[in-house]
Formats: C-alpha cells, structure tokens, sequence
C-alpha cells in the first residue's frame, strides 16, 4: 500500500470567484466527502498537491490529510478536475476513508519481463489493459499490481484470471479478459520495386538492313 501526506485547510467561501482568488493565491479548492459526514470544502498549497500528483497512482494511494488542530483523515482522491489547456489543477475530489469498509476503486497493472515470444521468435507484446476495477480495503490496498510477461509465447495471453492479487481484493472485471498477449512478428505489406532483368547473355537479335527503295 502507498501512502502520501497534504496539508488540508477547510474554507467556508464558496464560488468561481473565490476559487479564482484561492488559484492566485497557490491554493487549489477541494473538497472532502464520505457516508458518514457532510461534504466539506478545503483548500490544497498547490504546489504540494501538484508535487503529489506527480508520482502517484491517485486511486490507488492512500492520502492522509493533515488538518487543523491535529486531526488526520485518511482519503482517497475520486476526481481531479484540470484546465483544458494548462497544466492547471482546478479542483479535488477527496473521500474519507472509514476503517474495515472496502473500497471500489482502479488499481494500475505494471508489466515486467521479456516475452520468451519476443526474445525468440520476433514477436510483439500487445498491452491490452492497464488498470483493473477491485473492491478492497484501503489497509491492504496496493498501488499496483505486478503482472510478469516473461513466460509468453507467441500467440498466447494473460487474462485477469491469472494475476495473482492480495487477499481480501476482489475483481469486478470479467476475468476472461485479456491483460496482454504476444503477436506474431509484423511483415511489410510493402512490396519492393522489381528490378529490371538483365540480359546479360542473351543473344543479340540481328536485323537484315532495309533496301532504299524500301
């Protein structure tokens, strides 16, 4: 399980205008919500928050938020809102997390080794899915999942059936599902230019003169 820290501050103005202020001010809103208390807004440093979301897997990494007075909230981050063209953080979606109730949330696979397919034969490791849905509970909850390829041949897959995952999570996804597999090696559909034939050899083909009056 991957763990990560932020400082929370909760605000008590809400509106674009106040969130345009907040964004000027290196502040991101957000907001923090779940089954047992009502949602409350927040404010983010965001040069942390943008730090953070650098190097994680946001639904697979347990954010512990850092209130007033002491407190910690475990969360899990549900949606991140960004400018359709800048690389802007509008806003952040946090759920509380409560102990011993699971979760439904994506865990990212990360595929390791060579296929014997390729190393062998030329062949090309298709990556067909990169997360999968679980229902877990957070305290054993995994930022990834290892699938190790090395054992592919040439015409053969992984499914979601044949991960190895922790105990206590269960899949959501069909496990008939492919994760990966090994295609044969690509030919060129292009054709090379046909090269004149030589006719080095051949006899040479003697014609009689025509007669001037011809």
């Amino acid at each position: 399980m991957s763990n990560a820290t932020l400082t929370a501050t909760r605000r008590d103005t809400a509106g674009k205008g106040n969130s345009r202020a907040m964004r000027r001010d290196g502040q991101t809103p957000a907001v923090i919500y779940g089954h047992s208390r009502e949602t409350e807004s927040l404010s983010i440093p965001t040069r942390q928050l943008e730090r953070l979301l650098s190097r994680i897997s946001t639904g697979s990494t347990v954010v512990e938020l850092e209130m007033e007075g002491g407190r910690s909230v475990r969360t899990l981050i549900r949606e991140v809102q960004q400018h359709p063209t800048k690389k802007l953080v509008l806003h952040v979606d946090f759920e509380e997390l409560v102990a011993g109730e699971k979760v439904i949330t994506k865990v990212p696979l990360r595929f390791h080794g060579t296929p014997e397919g390729v190393r062998n034969d030329g062949g090309v490791l298709e990556e067909k899915l990169h997360e999968i849905s679980v229902e877990v509970d957070p305290s054993v909850m995994p930022d990834h999942i290892e699938v190790d390829v090395t054992p592919l041949v040439i015409a053969k897959s992984i499914h979601i059936s044949d991960l190895k995952l922790p105990a206590g999570m269960t899949v959501l996804d069909d496990p008939a599902t492919v994760i990966a597999s090994v295609l044969p090696p690509r030919v060129s559909t292009e054709t090379e230019a046909a090269e004149p034939e030589s006719t080095e050899g051949e006899p040479e083909l003697i014609r009689k003169p025509k007669d001037e009056d011809e």
